[in-house]
């Protein structure tokens, strides 16, 4: 927790002492949010995030997250921070690097265990407007910490 709270403090001095007019011109907000339900299984998911396009190819930033996860016998929370790198070669293909560390607090049953893990998400997006779909690879993943079960995830990005 106080890495996460460490990343915003440095995020806002960055934009703080910033003495550029043009900054905010350059920064975009957005990220994701999901639902998921089903027969005795919850999953809520959200992750602000913020960018700065240094030009139209390359972009850093960062995102906050927080995921909810229960089921029969089965509960999280995953608390995380993560720095965002985007590069669009062309205007509609973008790749990208997220390095993200998690907090999980999990119990299954009457165990109960809290523990961190980093995740090193590498990706290929399609962009459309403001609207980014992709597929990443966690180069980092381990089965026994993480709380996906397949390495390969798809996503949705948007910023505004």
């Amino acid at each position: 927790m106080k890495k996460i709270i460490l990343f915003c403090f440095l995020l806002s001095s960055i934009v703080s002492f910033s003495q550029e007019s043009n900054f905010w011109d350059n920064v975009r907000f957005g990220g994701s949010f999901g639902l998921s339900f089903g027969s005795n299984s919850t999953t809520i998911a959200v992750s602000p995030s913020a960018i700065y396009d240094f030009n139209e190819e390359f972009s850093l930033g960062g995102s906050i997250g927080y995921l909810y996860n229960k089921s029969k016998n089965y509960s999280a929370n995953v608390y995380s921070a993560s720095i965002i790198t985007l590069y669009r070669p062309i205007r509609t293909i973008e790749f990208s690097g997220e390095l993200i560390q998690s907090y999980v607090n999990k119990t299954i049953g009457i165990i109960k265990d809290n523990y961190s893990y980093p995740s090193l998400n590498l990706g290929a997006a399609y962009v459309t407007g403001k609207i980014a779909f992709g597929v990443q690879y966690d180069v980092l993943h381990k089965e026994d910490k993480s709380i996906y079960s397949n390495p390969l995830s798809p996503f949705v990005r948007v910023f505004f």
